[in-house]
């Protein structure tokens, strides 16, 4: 919950980003413009070092920062390490003007409609001379003028990033700039024998993602996105596209029900942003989603289920990638039918979760059937999903055939499994080296959401959820058995030190002890409460 005191005696984002000569918004400014009277109300600094400040040279929350401390001169002023001073690294972010066509709706989208049309009339999509050439105004690359309420062409690859880009290049035209990708030429997808870190929402964020890469990951996807949110330009959404220089291979998971909306979100994001392939979710099981026809739902939808694969596969220029479940039903089990028509409509991957949406995680994945499967979708590759808790759990998986193993919760239980599984053993962690990790997590946390108030508390509620799953992990030296299961719940253990114990609590109260070590103490108003668990009560 978002305490309510952000909003109370809030400093103008112009005197933060020291424009105080003009403000952003005029007259009409509902912020607070007295530094002075600003700083009697803030509360004390967390911390003597800032994260942003040590890392970048610059922190650019200034006087609102929550360890302004580090970075504020004897006048007040916002310090400066010019030998150090860098940009932020993270790509994929959502350009404002093109925000703004999106929020307008003055986006076209030439390519999703010329894919949508074909579909329509029951053809397979394939390439057209109509649709070979983009309509651009000027040189390539060159901006597109917003002419009143006429949309705007998305640009192709390679004429810039954004729709804004201010670059204006100059020459020749080449094949490459009119000329589109046919299927066999598209970017190949290869990670057969790699580990798949799984699109966990809500805790498979940057920072987590961070942790885990250095733990061994080899492959990273972001949280799930709503296709329809995207294309309303809503910030919130986009943030979960985002990518650090670390994930070197990287894709995007996208939620929709319809083809229209699906395929015009791939085109978007094949236009926009950074991506090794895009990921259809056909596996998330929550009503919210299910209900509207997205999700798991699509299994039943064969004719919408194709139109979004071709539609989305004809306008991409990376791999398609699909992740489903082995049924809706518990005992209907539709996987082994529907792969061999994934791998025809045109998906490069597909990852089987081995578990049906009614099942939920009561019982235990059917590893059984993802073997059946795997002759199913020869030769596309097919990855598994479900219980890999251990290097034990990885090596059965890999024995029934498929071309690597997808880690969810694992993961998040304890994100050294990727480490357990190149090197073969059991890690016997220590509580200081996992209460290490929590801490470089509240330092990436504080990177990626910043480190004012509203920075610092967004990164506690991450971290506070994450340690929702934590606490089920049992240290490998108080084991009677190796390996411990995925589905077993010890009864409450005292550990070989109190933070060992602490970290084991169920209690959400010893979560928030533990966030306050890290973060320092928690606003008076501060509700918690875990996603996973809140949906469970509902």
């Amino acid at each position: 919950m978002k305490p309510t005191h952000y909003d109370k005696n809030r400093l103008c984002p112009s005197l933060v980003q020291e424009s105080a000569a003009k403000c952003f918004f005029g007259d009409r400014c509902r912020f607070l413009h007295d530094v002075g009277l600003y700083l009697e109300t803030k509360p004390s600094d967390l911390g003597p070092r800032c994260v942003l400040f040590e890392t970048f040279g610059r922190c650019p929350y200034g006087v609102t920062c929550r360890f302004a401390g580090a970075h504020l001169g004897p006048e007040g002023q916002n310090l400066v390490q010019e030998e150090r001073v860098q940009a932020p690294l993270v790509r994929n972010g959502l350009d404002k003007a093109l925000q703004q066509q999106l929020r307008k709706r003055k986006v076209r989208f030439e390519r999703a409609e010329q894919a949508l049309r074909q579909l329509s009339k029951g053809h397979v999509p394939g390439p057209s001379p109509e649709a070979a050439v983009p309509e651009v105004s000027g040189a390539k690359g060159a901006p597109l003028q917003d002419s009143g309420d006429a949309q705007q062409a998305l640009p192709e690859p390679g004429a810039g990033a954004l729709a804004s880009s201010s670059v204006r290049t100059c020459g020749p035209l080449t094949d490459e700039d009119v000329v589109r990708l046919r299927p066999c030429e598209k970017r190949r997808l290869d990670i057969s024998g790699k580990l798949y870190l799984a699109p966990l929402t809500t805790c498979g964020n940057l920072p987590f993602r961070r942790i885990c890469k250095r733990f061994g990951a080899d492959v990273t996807c972001g949280e799930m996105a709503v296709c329809t949110n995207l294309l309303q330009g809503q910030t919130s959404e986009w943030a979960l596209l985002r990518r650090h220089p670390c994930e070197d291979v990287f894709g995007v998971q996208l939620e929709g029900a319809f083809p229209d909306t699906m395929t015009k979100c791939a085109e978007l994001l094949n236009r926009t942003i950074e991506v090794d392939f895009v990921d259809i979710n056909v596996g998330c099981p929550i009503d919210l989603v299910y209900k509207k026809g997205g999700g798991c739902a699509l299994m039943n939808r064969a004719a919408k289920f194709q139109q979004i694969v071709r539609g989305m596969n004809q306008v991409l220029d990376v791999p398609l990638t699909v992740k489903i479940r082995t049924g809706v039903q518990e005992r209907v089990n539709l996987a082994h039918r529907l792969l061999p028509e994934l791998r025809d409509w045109g998906a490069a991957l597909v990852t089987l979760h081995g578990r049906s949406r009614e099942q939920r995680y009561t019982k235990l994945a059917d590893w059984e059937y993802i073997a059946q499967c795997v002759t199913a979708a020869s030769p596309m590759p097919l990855f598994g999903n479900g219980d890999i808790l251990s290097y034990e759990d990885a090596n059965r998986a890999m024995q029934t055939g498929v071309a690597g193993v997808m880690v969810a919760r694992g993961a998040l239980l304890k994100p050294w499994l990727f480490t357990e599984i190149k090197e073969q053993r059991h890690w016997d962690i220590s509580s200081s080296e996992r209460l290490a990790i929590l801490q470089d997590f509240t330092h990436y946390g504080l990177e990626h959401w910043g480190s004012d108030t509203q920075g610092v508390e967004k990164t506690r509620r991450f971290l506070l959820e994450w340690l929702s799953f934590l606490c089920r992990y049992v240290p490998v030296g108080l084991l009677e058995r190796l390996p411990q299961r995925i589905n077993e719940r010890p009864p409450y253990y005292v550990g070989r030190d109190y933070l060992e114990t602490l970290m084991a609590s169920q209690r959400a109260a010893d979560w928030i002890r533990i966030s306050e070590m890290l973060l320092g103490p928690v606003p008076p108003d501060f509700v918690f409460l875990p996603k996973h668990k809140a949906n469970a009560y509902k």
